[in-house]
């Protein structure tokens, strides 16, 4: 199947893409603010600067896109175009993502990951419900998250395997 733009096209509107203050990150923060909780953004001195970091919690959270960080949902689909280049690309981003938690982990922060598939165009009952279990895992035990586990979700954010 070939792009239906022309590759300087796609090349802008790739380039486009935010690689921060993203709406899902945006809806994570506004929930987690509403709560109390304060936390400070992208902090730079940290490995792959975490979205957010809670330094009350040692805690830094990654809310993760997830066709750039290749999850398993439907939000997900290697683009026909370039295969090769996209897997390659993707497989990049996993290899530096365990990379970032694995630092993090030994210089003895907690790491929280929240893929976009549960927040993105998603209903307030939902968000909620992500900093609902972002909430009882920083002020729980738990060194790691990753929200969702091993979840599947729909293009359209409203699936029955992403409801918490």
């Amino acid at each position: 199947m070939t792009d239906i733009v022309p590759p300087e096209v796609r090349s802008r509107m790739m380039a486009g893409i935010q690689g921060k203050n993203t709406l899902p990150e945006i809806l994570v923060r506004k929930e987690m603010h509403r709560r109390g909780y304060r936390y400070r953004l992208h902090a730079s001195g940290l490995p792959g600067k975490p979205d957010m970091v809670f330094p009350r919690f040692h805690a830094a959270v990654f809310i993760h896109g997830c066709f750039w960080h290749g999850h398993d949902c439907a939000l997900f689909r290697l683009p026909a175009t370039r295969p090769e280049f996209w897997k390659e690309k993707i497989d990049r981003n996993k290899q530096h993502d365990a990379k970032v938690t694995t630092a993090l982990l030994t210089a003895g922060w907690r790491v929280a990951v929240i893929y976009e598939c549960m927040v993105k165009r998603r209903r307030e009952a939902d968000i909620a419900a992500v900093a609902d279990q972002l909430e009882q895992w920083l002020t729980g035990n738990a060194i790691s998250i990753e929200i969702p586990d091993s979840l599947t979700g729909d293009a359209s954010g409203t699936c029955d395997q992403c409801a918490l």
